[in-house]
């Protein structure tokens, strides 16, 4: 900076400037001239000279930050709840229905008084058994379920009806493809078990902080939790394994898996080591995060955080902890201090008998599972499609219900999935309904491609006529002789 003031006072040497004329404008010192030209002049340069030696220590710094990251590993896993769509509650007869007023859907079971006992809902073990042959798990043909012993508001029992040492399903994996702007590449997740559950109520905090209320509604809802191994390494990695989590849920039916309403909830650990390193570094639990793009993001900054804490010789700095993502901030910030493994006192519950499957009951289960999204990929690539189409085609069960019925009726698979992902998802996006809230059927996006590509109609012309069936429906044929589009041969 004082290289650029010099440089402008040995071009003008007759005007000496008393120190009291240097002025600050946008973060640069000049010297202020009795020429306005001269003025304009310096203080241009000096924008265009300070601009530079910023670009040039943004690209170091950045550079630095890449070594710096390079030079360490990042372990992460991911405890998995997903909130089961059973008509009842996992040990009582009471209903649940998302935003139903506080309390209302309760009972003396869920309620955890004195004197009543549970009756196990086995639609829970059908959906387990379910979601375990799907993740490739082991299934334990007699497993049992425990109480987990912790005191908190919005816990009534006073203990949580869990399993603990004999889980229902264990030693799985999920297989998923990276999407291509994400490097690509085919990603193999271990699962290290699949365990059933029961919810707790929720807290609801006053807006000035000083009290809480207690909503029980949730309390007893059915759950089961998927613990990962720690095989992910980087933020992308743990959101694509948990958008398959919910890919999954949502192909089997056992759940909705909606993040905004709790349905599928993420705790994510994270602990960064030096390359090469065997030993895992300590962990830090995140919480909060109500998107697969909030995950990635809170993930990538408690790695950083955590590489600085190395890098600056702080590593005792990184303790046990949970810490929530703060989206309006973009940073992890901590909720409590862990100081060591919680003793939840885990033992038999005795108000329940253990669950024991049977060879037929499995089979017919798995009988009974519609084809997955690994399996669903896998078909559509033989058809001819790229994995970037392949992935967006299966993400939403809808969506990919309406391709594929459009391709029975004739469609071409290419035109097909390319009007689907591109007009017609961009006219779902901006007027934010789904595909099944559209008059345009599966048929008539059919005889639209057919006429396009027969030469009937131009694709500009076809166009038109999607948007007027997605809002009005009719068909396609009756809209070209209507309105006399036939193009010229």
């Amino acid at each position: 900076m004082a290289s650029l003031c010099s440089r402008g006072l040995r071009t003008h040497s007759s005007l000496l400037c008393p120190s009291s004329l240097f002025t600050t404008r946008n973060g640069v010192f000049f010297c202020t001239m009795q020429n306005t030209q001269t003025e304009k002049t310096k203080t241009r340069i000096g924008n265009t000279k300070t601009t530079q030696i910023k670009a040039s220590t943004s690209t170091t710094q950045v550079r630095e930050n890449e070594k710096m990251l390079n030079d360490y590993e990042a372990v992460i896993g991911i405890e998995t709840h997903v909130q089961l769509s059973t008509l009842t509650k996992a040990f009582c007869s009471c209903p649940y229905n998302y935003g139903s007023q506080p309390n209302t859907t309760v009972c003396p079971i869920c309620m955890g008084l004195p004197g009543a006992l549970p009756i196990f809902n086995s639609k829970v073990i059908e959906c387990a058994v379910k979601l375990g042959l799907a993740l490739n798990c082991k299934l334990a043909m007699t497993s049992k379920f425990d109480r987990k012993q912790y005191f908190y508001p919005d816990l009534p029992k006073g203990y949580q009806i869990s399993q603990f040492d004999i889980p229902i399903a264990s030693d799985g994996y999920v297989d998923l493809d990276l999407p291509l702007e994400f490097g690509g590449g085919h990603r193999k997740f271990g699962i290290t078990r699949v365990h059933m559950e029961e919810d707790a109520g929720k807290l609801m905090h006053s807006g000035t902080g000083t009290y809480s209320q207690v909503d029980l509604n949730r309390a007893g809802v059915p759950l089961l939790e998927i613990v990962s191994e720690p095989d992910m390494r980087t933020g992308i990695e743990a959101a694509e394994y948990a958008a398959e989590i919910q890919r999954l849920v949502r192909y089997l039916g056992v759940g909705n898996g909606n993040m905004q309403e709790g349905s599928l909830r993420c705790d994510v650990n994270v602990s960064v080591r030096p390359t090469g390193q065997t030993e895992y570094g300590t962990k830090v639990e995140i919480k909060n995060m109500n998107s697969f793009s909030a995950m990635h993001k809170a993930i990538d900054f408690e790695i950083s955080r955590q590489v600085l804490l190395h890098n600056q010789g702080q590593a005792d700095q990184i303790v046990q902890e949970t810490r929530l993502w703060e989206e309006g901030a973009q940073k992890t910030a901590t909720m409590r201090k862990k100081e060591g493994l919680a003793d939840y006192r885990y033992f038999p519950e005795p108000d329940l008998p253990e669950v024991v499957l049977t060879e037929d009951y499995v089979e017919s289960i798995r009988a009974s599972l519609p084809e997955l999204p690994e399996m669903k990929n896998r078909r559509f690539e033989n058809m001819g499609l790229s994995v970037q189409d392949v992935l967006l085609l299966s993400n939403d069960t809808n969506v990919c219900n309406f391709f594929e019925s459009a391709v029975d009726k004739g469609a071409d698979v290419k035109m097909a999935a390319n009007w689907i992902m591109g007009d017609i998802a961009a006219y779902l996006k901006n007027e934010k309904l789904s595909i099944t809230e559209i008059k345009l059927t599966p048929q008539e996006l059919a005889e639209l491609i057919s006429s396009i590509k027969g030469g009937i109609i131009s694709g500009k012309i076809g166009k038109d006529i999607l948007f007027e069936h997605i809002a009005k429906g009719g068909t396609v044929k009756a809209v070209i002789e209507e309105k006399d589009l036939v193009q010229a041969s």
